[in-house]
């Protein structure tokens, strides 16, 4: 019974990140499938729930993906697998889904992701430069670690907000520092609760890294968190980092996520 309340609320969850595109086949065998496209390439999986899972057994999977040659389905093989093993007993799911899209992202895209990138190159970056504003005390913003990378930078803020207009508050606040006004990306994605109907408000803003916005917003989805604000910042160093620049928007996330103590430290 621990199992399949489980699976019930991993799937209420998928539901409600993925909407339209993850679709129930068949309820009583707790049979799904979902396609994951990026750019020409698309991956269906079919996936099956065993009564067991997650606690003993996996998931039973078949993918579809025809346009991928065999060493491409060899690997996405492989590291789903990888993804299982690091996660034995708990929902993988996510993790799964999630995996697909970023690997379909490195064999589109090394060309596709360095054409949204700018080739202008920002003012050096100080680690002193970007201390709280006057306007981030009412908001109580937390900044976190910056995150370097051939010459890029990324740094994560956080906050409470109630609505839309605090939202807007804290992008003014951060903007009021002319390094963040300046940066080449500021990536924004929040959740809020209206506390009388209990209906999820959310939105995001990719600001020209095309994908970002929603990636932070599944992250607050599948932390289910609300009431909160987050905002990615990135100054671009002048070297590409390809599908490399998602993984430290994520992390820069996290870490003032924890930082702030919305979500607990690993």
């Amino acid at each position: 019974m621990d199992d399949l309340s489980t699976q019930s609320e991993e799937i209420e969850a998928l539901c409600s990140i993925y909407g339209s595109d993850w679709l129930c086949d068949d309820e009583a065998a707790r049979s799904f499938h979902i396609t994951i496209k990026e750019g020409a390439f698309e991956v269906t999986m079919y996936i099956t729930l065993p009564c067991d899972y997650p606690s003993q057994s996996p998931p039973n999977l078949e993918l579809s993906a025809p346009a991928l040659s065999r060493l491409q389905k060899q690997t996405l093989a492989l590291a789903l697998n990888d993804v299982y093993l690091e996660s034995i007993g708990e929902s993988v799911l996510y993790q799964w889904i999630e995996k697909v899209r970023e690997l379909l992202f490195e064999i589109t895209s090394v060309k596709e992701c360095d054409d949204t990138e700018l080739d202008t190159k920002p003012e050096p970056v100080n680690e002193n430069v970007l201390e709280p504003s006057v306007n981030d005390i009412s908001l109580d913003i937390c900044h976190g670690n910056l995150i370097q990378d051939r010459k890029s930078v990324f740094q994560g803020h956080a906050t409470k907000v109630f609505s839309t207009s605090d939202v807007k508050l804290m992008l003014d606040s951060l903007k009021s520092n002319k390094k963040i006004a300046q940066a080449t990306h500021n990536i924004l994605a929040y959740r809020i609760k209206d506390k009388k109907t209990d209906c999820i408000l959310q939105d995001f803003d990719d600001d020209g890294e095309t994908h970002a916005g929603k990636r932070l917003l599944h992250l607050l989805n599948i932390l289910d968190i609300y009431d909160i604000a987050i905002v990615v910042t990135r100054w671009y160093g002048g070297i590409h980092l390809g599908p490399d620049r998602f993984r430290h928007i994520n992390n820069a996330a996290r870490q003032v996520l924890e930082e702030a103590g919305f979500i607990k430290k690993k």
